[in-house]
C-alpha cells in the first residue's frame, strides 16, 4: 500500500456525532452520580467514594487514565519508527503493579490517609509534605495541559478537527463531571472511556489488517523492515530503547508516576477493602497489557501500510505523532463514523487523565492546605470547597493547554518533567517506607538533591539532544511515492550528513542518558543522600515510628539476622507483624478488622479516652474475603 496522491479527507457529520456522544455520555455519568449522591454531605463520599468502590471499575479507571492520548497516538508512531521493542514495557508494567500492590498500597491503605502526601507528614514532618505537594501541583497542572494540547494539535493538523474547540470542550466536560459526581463519577466515566478506547483500537486493527493483506503480510513486511527485532541486550545506558532501558528504566519511570501518584493511590484507597485495592491493580495490569498490545500492533500495521511510501518523509505529515491519525483517516475515511470513533478513543485517554488529575489536585489541595488552615469546616462547606477547587483546577489545566501552544520545543521538556519529578518522589516515599531509621533531615536533603540531579540531566538532554546513533531510528522509504522521484530518509540519514554544533563534554555522556533512566537517577540520588544525611544527623529510633507506616527493607533482606533488623530500625526492636499482640478486649469481639483498624488509627492520633489503652492488630494486613 502507498500514500494516496490526494490528501486524506476530513471529518464528516457522523464522525462529529460519534465523537460528541463521548462527551454527552461522560457528562451524563457525572449528572447521574450528582443526583444519586445528592444527600451525601461527607467529603469522604466525594473524595474517595465513601471507600466503598469495588475492584473492577477501579481497575478499568486506572487503565484508562494510565493510557493517555499521548500513548494512543505516540506508541504506534514509536513502533513505526523504532520497532516493536516497545512491547517490553509489559515487563515494566508487571514490576510496577506488583511493587505498588505489595509495598505501597498496603501502607497507604492501612494508614487511613486521603492525600498521599499526608503519609510524609505522619512519617517525617509537615515541611516534607508541603514540599512534595507543591511539586505535585506544579508538575500535574503542566503535564495535564500538555496532555490536552498535544493530541488536539495532532488531530487538528491531520483531520481538520477544531483545535481550540476540542481543548475547551475537554476542559469543560472533565470539570463538569468531576465537580458534580466526585471520585465515583471519575471512576465510572473512566470505565466507560476504557471501553471506547478498546473499540477504537479494534476498528483500526480490523480494517488495517484487511488493508495490508492480512496479519501474515503485515508480519512479513515488519520483519523485512527490521521492526520485529525486539530484544537488544546492549547494556549501554545511553541507548534510547534496549531490553534494559525498557524493563529497568521503565519500571522506575512508571513507579514514580504510578506507585506514589495521588490520582492512582486515591482510587486504590477508595476500594472497600485492601483486598479489592490489590485486585484492582492486578486486573489493571491485564488492561495495560491489552492496550499496549493494541498500540504495538497498530504501529506494525501502519508500517506495513506505508512500507514503500513514508508519509512523514514525503511531507504529508509534519510530526511523527500525526502518523496515527493520518493512517486512520486513510483506512477508515470511507466509513462514516469510524474516524470519529478513533478520535473518541484518543480523547477518552485525554478525558481520563485530565479528570483524574483535576480530582487529585482538588484532593491534595484541600487535605494538605485548606483543611490545615480551616479545620472546623462543616461537611456541606467542605464539599462545596472541594467542588470549587475542581472548577479552579479545571480552568488551570485548560489554560495550561493554551500556554503549551506557545511553548514550541518546550512541550517535549514539559512531558519529561513528569519523569524527572517522579524519581525523587519515589525515592522519598521509599526512604520512609523501607527504612525506619531515616529521619526528616535525610528526607528533605535527599529530595532536594534528587530533584537537582534529575533536572540537571533532563534539562541538559533537552538543550543537547542525544546523537542519532543512540536512538537508532529504522529506515523509512519513499520509493513507492508516485509524486517523488527519489528515496529520502530524513529520520535516519540526514543527521549523519550534517555536522553537529559545538557540544560540551557532558553532551555525549551524561546528557545523552536514556530518558527512561532519569527517574532511576532521581530515585537513587534521593535514597543515597537521604540515608547519608540520616547517618550524619542521627538515626531515627524505630520505636518512634508507627509500624503502620513502614515495611522495613531489613525485614525483607535481613530476615535471618535480628541484628540486621535492629540496625535498619535504628537500634529499636524490630517486632515482626505476626508477633504483634492480639486484641483481647471483650468489647471488641464481633467487630470487623476494618472497624477496629479505624478505631486504632483514631486512638493513635487523639489518645485513648480515660487512660484506657486499646490494642488492635494491623487491619491493613488482616486476611479478608469479600465478593467482587
Amino acid at each position: 500500500m502507498t500514500v494516496s496522491e490526494s490528501p486524506v479527507g476530513t471529518f464528516v457529520t457522523w464522525d462529529y456525532v460519534v465523537f460528541a456522544l463521548l462527551f454527552v455520555v461522560s457528562s451524563g455519568i457525572g449528572v447521574f452520580f450528582a443526583i444519586k449522591e445528592r444527600n451525601a454531605d461527607s467529603s469522604k463520599d466525594f473524595l474517595v467514594g465513601g471507600r466503598q468502590m469495588t475492584c473492577v471499575p477501579v481497575a478499568l479507571s486506572l487503565t484508562a487514565s494510565f493510557m493517555s492520548a499521548v500513548t494512543v497516538l505516540g506508541a504506534p508512531a514509536d513502533v513505526y519508527r523504532f520497532g516493536a521493542s516497545y512491547i517490553l514495557y509489559a515487563i515494566a508494567y508487571t514490576f510496577v503493579v506488583v511493587v505498588t500492590a505489595e509495598l505501597f498500597v498496603p501502607v497507604f491503605y492501612a494508614s487511613g490517609i486521603t492525600s498521599t502526601y499526608e503519609y510524609l507528614e505522619l512519617r517525617f514532618c509537615r515541611s516534607v509534605r508541603v514540599m512534595s505537594t507543591l511539586l505535585y501541583l506544579v508538575q500535574t497542572i503542566l503535564y495535564t495541559g500538555v496532555v490536552v494540547y498535544a493530541p488536539a494539535l495532532a488531530l487538528n493538523q491531520v483531520t481538520g478537527f477544531n483545535l481550540w474547540g476540542s481543548i475547551v470542550a475537554t476542559g469543560i466536560v472533565c470539570t463538569f463531571y468531576c465537580t458534580l459526581g466526585g471520585l465515583k463519577a471519575v471512576v465510572w466515566t473512566d470505565a466507560f472511556q476504557m471501553v471506547v478506547m478498546v473499540m477504537g483500537f479494534l476498528s483500526v486493527l480490523i480494517q488495517g489488517a484487511q488493508s495490508v493483506g492480512g496479519v501474515e503480510a503485515m508480519w512479513s513486511k515488519a520483519q523485512a523492515g527490521g521492526r520485529l527485532d525486539v530484544f537488544d541486550f546492549d547494556p549501554n545506558p545511553l541507548r534510547r530503547h534496549t531490553f534494559w532501558t525498557l524493563s529497568i528504566g521503565g519500571t522506575f519511570t512508571w513507579l514514580g508516576i504510578y506507585g506514589v501518584n495521588q490520582s492512582v493511590i486515591q482510587r486504590c484507597i477508595s476500594c472497600k477493602t485492601q483486598t479489592h485495592a490489590r485486585l484492582a491493580l492486578y486486573l489493571n495490569l491485564l488492561g495495560l497489557v491489552v492496550i499496549l498490545c493494541c498500540a504495538v500492533f497498530c504501529g506494525l500495521l501502519m508500517y506495513a501500510f506505508y512500507a514503500d511510501c513514508d508519509p512523514w518523509s514525503a511531507g504529508r505529515v509534519s510530526a511523527p505523532d500525526q502518523l496515527m491519525p493520518y493512517f486512520v483517516m486513510e483506512i477508515l475515511g470511507e466509513f462514516p463514523g469510524l474516524p470519529g470513533l478513533f478520535v473518541a478513543c484518543a480523547f477518552s485517554g485525554t478525558l481520563s487523565t485530565v479528570a483524574a488529575s483535576i480530582n487529585a489536585l482538588a484532593t491534595v489541595t484541600y487535605e494538605d492546605f485548606v483543611k490545615y488552615c480551616w479545620a472546623n469546616l462543616s461537611n456541606t462547606a467542605t464539599t462545596w470547597t472541594i467542588k470549587g477547587l475542581c472548577v479552579i483546577f479545571g480552568i488551570a489545566c485548560t489554560s495550561m493547554a493554551v500556554v503549551a501552544s506557545y511553548m514550541g520545543g518546550i512541550v517535549q521538556a514539559a512531558l519529561s518533567i513528569h519523569g524527572m519529578c517522579g524519581g525523587p518522589m519515589l525515592g522519598m516515599f521509599s526512604l520512609g517506607i523501607l527504612f525506619p531509621c531515616a529521619n526528616s533531615k535525610g528526607a528533605i536533603g535527599g529530595f532536594i538533591t534528587g530533584i537537582a540531579v534529575a533536572f540537571w540531566a533532563g534539562i541538559g538532554a533537552f538543550i543537547y539532544p542525544a546523537p542519532p546513533f543512540n536512538s537508532r531510528p529504522l529506515p523509512l522509504i519513499t520509493d513507492g511515492c508516485p509524486w517523488l522521484n527519489s528515496s529520502i530518509s530524513p529520520a535516519t540519514d540526514a543527521p549523519f550528513l550534517t555536522s553537529l554544533p559545538p557540544r560540551p563534554p557532558l553532551a555525549d555522556s551524561w546528557y545523552s542518558l536514556s530518558y527512561l533512566y532519569l527517574s532511576a537517577v532521581g530515585f537513587i540520588t534521593t535514597l543515597t543522600v537521604g540515608l547519608l544525611i540520616t547517618s550524619l544527623t542521627g538515626f531515627n529510633k524505630g520505636n518512634n515510628v508507627d509500624p503502620l507506616l513502614v515495611r522495613p527493607v531489613g525485614n525483607l533482606f535481613c530476615f535471618w539476622s535480628e541484628r540486621g533488623k535492629q540496625m535498619c530500625w535504628g537500634g529499636a526492636h524490630a517486632k515482626p507483624r505476626e508477633q504483634e499482640p492480639k486484641c483481647t478486649d471483650p468489647k471488641d469481639e464481633g467487630k470487623s478488622s476494618k472497624a477496629m483498624g479505624e478505631e486504632w488509627l483514631e486512638t493513635t492520633r487523639t489518645g485513648a479516652p480515660d487512660g484506657e489503652e486499646k490494642c488492635y492488630s494491623n487491619a491493613g494486613f488482616v486476611s479478608e474475603t469479600h465478593s467482587f
